[in-house]
């Protein structure tokens, strides 16, 4: 997964010439504080630049998840029809959160997802991105504390905004509202293309973690089989007790390779493909924001439509509220104005952020196959026949 990281002309590494710019972060050493419910995960991020803008050339600081999470949600906010890179999921079972190998998957998950982040070239320019990897860790929880965002709201505002939801859903269904939507070929191939590419990696990551599966259970059923050949060796002649004592350690150093080598296929395959899983459903998002933003334009021309009616029979009986809903039609097209230039600009963003997702999905895909065929094979080569 580490060879995956996104990288560009301007996000090189520190060792690039002088005259090129460059911003490398790299996410380290997780350590465990708190316990129980209260428990969390810090993680070292530690950066390398020579953009201008940032504080000196390295700059270490120590972040959890939900730091993460608030520099996702920024972005988001800001870069309508920019493809956010996604986040791993956030384990609620005590036991996974806190194990080994899922402390290391979410590390470099992190890892992955700032480097993309880092390599973007508008997302790179971001001031939460130099927030996130420059301001102290009392900084950035004042900054955590402030946001308004939907998982912040009251249970009140949120039992509204599901009212409001279901009602819209009901209007559709019923027939009183239909929801409009573009009608452009190319968007319609886009939306195709993505919900397709969801359902085949879901599939692809379901069939190897089953595959992942049955090798670790292989590799401690041999771990097993090892122990019972040695007690079983420990209790024959000599001749035939070492025979035992020999297949018991053969069974348990190929046990061992086994469990070894089902985790490089956990961190080389299955979670690269799990993250293009999340990258698309972030996708999804993107297109749902599209959506809403083309919806909101068409309401708009309706209403100025309408204003602009209701202002020709003013005028024409030469009513007093004519300065007044002059006034109401040159703020609306404002508005209406800036609501379509935003619209557009999702549009470009989308067409450019799909081309570089292809790209970057082709190498990302070739190197994890690469690494699925290569471990998959010395595997089966070292299974017992």
């Amino acid at each position: 997964m580490e060879q995956q990281r996104s990288t560009s002309e301007s996000s090189q590494s520190p060792r690039s010439p002088p005259s090129q710019r460059y911003l490398s972060v790299s996410v380290s050493d997780p350590v465990k504080l708190g316990n129980g419910v209260q428990g969390y995960i810090s993680y070292r991020v530690i950066t390398k630049t020579n953009f201008p803008e940032y504080q000196g050339s390295e700059k270490i600081v120590i972040r959890r998840y939900s730091d993460f999470v608030w520099l996702r949600d920024r972005l988001f906010d800001k870069y309508k029809g920019i493809f956010v890179p996604p986040l791993p999921e956030k384990s609620a079972v005590e036991k996974f959160r806190f194990s080994a190998e899922f402390i290391e998957t979410r590390r470099q998950a992190l890892d992955v997802f700032v480097n993309r982040i880092a390599s973007h070239n508008e997302l790179q320019q971001s001031e939460d991105l130099r927030t996130f990897l420059q301001a102290d860790e009392e900084s950035m929880e004042r900054l955590r504390s402030q946001e308004t965002g939907i998982f912040k709201k009251k249970p009140a505002d949120l039992m509204q905004m599901f009212k409001d939801v279901q009602s819209k859903v009901s209007d559709v269904v019923l027939g009183k509202e239909k929801p409009l939507e573009e009608s452009n070929p190319e968007y319609e191939k886009l939306k195709h293309y993505v919900f397709e590419l969801e359902n085949h990696l879901t599939e692809a990551q379901k069939h190897a973690y089953r595959l992942l599966k049955r090798h670790r259970e292989l590799g401690q059923s041999l771990s097993g089989f090892g122990k019972a050949a040695k007690l079983l060796g420990a209790c024959e002649g000599q001749a035939l007790g070492k025979a035992f004592d020999e297949l018991g350690a053969k069974s348990e150093t190929l046990s061992i390779k086994l469990q070894k080598e089902a985790h490089q296929l956990l961190m080389n395959f299955e979670e690269p493909v799990k993250d293009y899983v999340r990258a698309v459903q972030s996708i999804k998002v993107t297109i749902g924001e599209r959506a809403n933003a083309f919806r909101h334009q068409c309401e708009l021309a309706e209403t100025m439509k309408l204003k602009e009616i209701n202002l020709d029979k003013l005028m024409l009986t030469r009513s007093d509220r004519v300065g007044e809903a002059e006034q109401e039609y040159k703020e609306l097209k404002a508005e209406s104005e800036e609501v379509t230039r935003r619209f557009e600009t999702i549009v470009r963003r989308m067409n450019e952020e799909i081309v570089r997702f292809q790209e970057q999905k082709t190498q990302d895909m070739r190197i994890a196959f690469h690494e699925f065929a290569k471990g998959y094979c010395g595997c089966l080569a070292k299974s017992p026949s």
